[in-house]
């Protein structure tokens, strides 16, 4: 039974869209999944056997912003997450006029170049967040027919799915979350796609081949630690796509990739959220 616990942050006055977005980043590094912003406050969600509550209240006292907050949580046991996210959260959305992603539950989806079937359950990535949609204009952009891709962290599979129906040859989805896995595994299924889901964390990179695409919608932190894994399994001349960062993490993210034969070729911006594009030098150029 995939049990969570909810940790509900209300702002007594003057709650905004940054206090919110800062939040979710700082608690997405103590292990929270999936989160609810409102015009008060931010609901987030964590693995039962992951929550503590001095490790929540301290990410709270540490922000940079400070504001007023009252803090509540809730264990809840047993939730058919499909139904919650029919009832509340996820709608359809249209990326770029040429990819659609729903849900089985949807009705009236536009007819559009590239059809998406996701089930989200708690998995991240139903293409509402800015770094989400951030790649899948990358993707939609970059020409992968016959291309290899490596999807670190793949959450719900949603890139990994579209990079496999633009034409690329062979898709490995990585995802460290058992239940995010399955989620992946079920959603290749509904897309009628044949991906590689690894269950596993960077370690898990070690046999695969270098790609000519890597994807990483992760978080600074853990594209830091891990970036060099990264770029050991991206073929020279490849593009290494990174979101799930804020504009200000930019500097010392490209610092890390200079030092890894990776330069930067383009970004993306939507709401302080960032998308990096980077190419893999050539050795000896």
């Amino acid at each position: 039974m995939n049990d969570y616990y909810s940790l509900r942050v209300d702002v007594e006055q003057g709650c905004t869209e940054d206090y919110t977005d800062l939040l979710a980043a700082f608690l997405a590094d103590i292990g929270y999944e999936s989160f609810e912003p409102d015009e008060k406050g931010l609901t987030s969600y964590i693995r039962e056997k992951d929550f503590d509550v001095a490790a929540a209240e301290e990410v709270i006292e540490s922000l940079p912003v400070k504001l007023p907050t009252k803090v509540s949580y809730s264990l809840i046991k047993g939730v058919d997450w499909n139904e919650e996210w029919e009832k509340n959260y996820f709608k359809p959305i249209v990326v770029g006029d040429r990819c659609v992603i729903h849900s089985t539950f949807h009705k009236d989806i536009p007819a559009v170049e590239y059809d998406i079937v996701i089930d989200p359950r708690m998995a991240f990535g139903t293409g509402h967040h800015f770094t989400t949609r951030l790649i899948l204009q990358y993707l939609l952009r970059f020409p992968l027919e016959e291309k290899s891709v490596i999807d670190m962290g793949t959450g719900t599979g949603i890139l990994a799915i579209l990079c496999k129906m633009r034409g690329a040859e062979r898709v490995s989805a990585i995802e460290i979350d058992e239940p995010a896995y399955e989620n992946a595994c079920d959603n290749a299924v509904l897309n009628n796609v044949s991906l590689e889901i690894i269950h596993g964390d960077a370690s898990s990179l070690s046999p695969l081949a270098p790609a000519d695409y890597f994807i990483a919608n992760i978080n600074r932190n853990v594209i830091l630690e891990d970036m060099a894994s990264y770029a050991a399994k991206l073929k020279e001349g490849g593009r290494m796509i990174l979101s799930g960062f804020y504009e200000e993490d930019v500097p010392m993210l490209l610092e890390k990739a200079a030092t890894l034969g990776l330069q930067p070729e383009s970004r993306e911006t939507e709401n302080r959220w960032t998308a990096l594009c980077l190419l893999k030098r050539a050795s000896g150029s």
